[in-house]
């Protein structure tokens, strides 16, 4: 397969007169995004007859056409050898196990021992990512959740898994020991969350500026003072699960933001022992292959702090 790099043609098919040069080019160069190709034609390293041209040029069909992309750059990010299991890696994308307590990405006052640094030490062929050598971070987890995450390796992939994600074709499943014992068997919560206005820390689903929200969920176990549950989120808001459960009267465990009073159930010091951030796991991923179009399912185990609460707690029922 050809890379974008060695891709040279002396002329345009006739059958393309009429079209966009940058609609033209999305077509042909299907490795890079839409604004890649933008910033190349910008910066002279795809030229029509020779010569430079705007985006919205409209093709006669004959012309000649020139692809030189260079080597995409370092990103500056240092590479750092860090412990993250990788579940799947192939060209386009890398799977992996996120631990609890790492953050997804540098960020304001984090510059070291992210999933980013890691993956820089871990992956040798990390493609350009906006022009640059970077893996390309379609989704998140917060800080001090474990679980599945799926990071793209080039624009094409890059591509493909953040459409997924904006059209909600990728399916998400997590497991959450949440305070308190649920009567219902399974639910769904939809309220729209925003950005709190008295703490900025926070998310609500009392903002002004508050984004459709929806989050099924179903009864795994009951256990003493908690319950142990699977949760789909339709959409993907900033600590959606985390918010929705707190905001209907069941915090995720040991939630120290969202849990109040609530989040630890009876027996707290033990529990507090036992797991040191809120018990929320993302357990599966199901998404399509950005390039072969095979469908896709990763799973990973609940994480041993979690089970250690979950075993404890049913002890205490029996």
């Amino acid at each position: 397969m050809e890379t974008p790099e060695e891709k040279n043609v002396t002329e345009i098919p006739r059958e393309f007169a009429g079209q966009r040069a940058d609609v033209f080019l999305s077509g042909f160069l299907t490795e890079l995004s839409r604004s890649s190709i933008k910033r190349h034609i910008e910066q002279g390293n795809i030229l029509i007859d020779r010569k430079t041209f705007k985006p919205s040029k409209i093709i006669s069909g004959g012309e000649s056409l020139s692809v030189n992309i260079p080597p995409p750059e370092p990103c500056g990010v240092e590479g750092e050898e860090i412990d993250v299991e990788v579940v799947y890696e192939d060209r386009d994308m890398i799977v992996v196990n996120k631990p609890a307590g790492m953050v997804v990405h540098p960020g304001a006052g984090v510059t070291g021992g992210t999933l980013v640094n890691a993956l820089v030490h871990m992956c040798e062929d990390l493609s350009g990512i906006g022009g640059e050598i970077r893996p390309g971070i379609v989704h998140r987890l917060d800080k001090e959740t474990s679980g599945v995450m799926v990071v793209a390796k080039n624009d094409r992939a890059h591509r493909s898994l953040s459409e997924q994600f904006k059209t909600r074709e990728m399916k998400k499943e997590y497991a959450a020991v949440v305070s308190g014992e649920m009567k219902k068997n399974s639910g769904v919560f939809s309220s729209p969350i925003g950005r709190s206005h008295s703490n900025r820390v926070k998310m609500t689903s009392f903002s002004k500026t508050g984004r459709d929200a929806e989050t099924r969920w179903e009864v795994v176990e009951r256990l003493r003072g908690a319950t142990l549950v699977s949760v789909w989120p339709k959409t993907g808001r900033t600590h959606q699960i985390r918010v929705h459960f707190s905001e209907n009267g069941f915090p995720v465990l040991a939630d120290k933001v969202y849990g109040g009073k609530k989040s630890r159930p009876r027996n707290s010091g033990t529990v507090g022992a036992l797991i040191k951030r809120h018990a929320l796991h993302a357990k599966s991923l199901e998404f399509t292959h950005p390039v072969t179009g095979k469908l896709l399912e990763f799973s990973t185990k609940i994480p041993e702090d979690m089970i250690s609460v979950i075993d404890f707690l049913r002890r205490q029922d029996g």
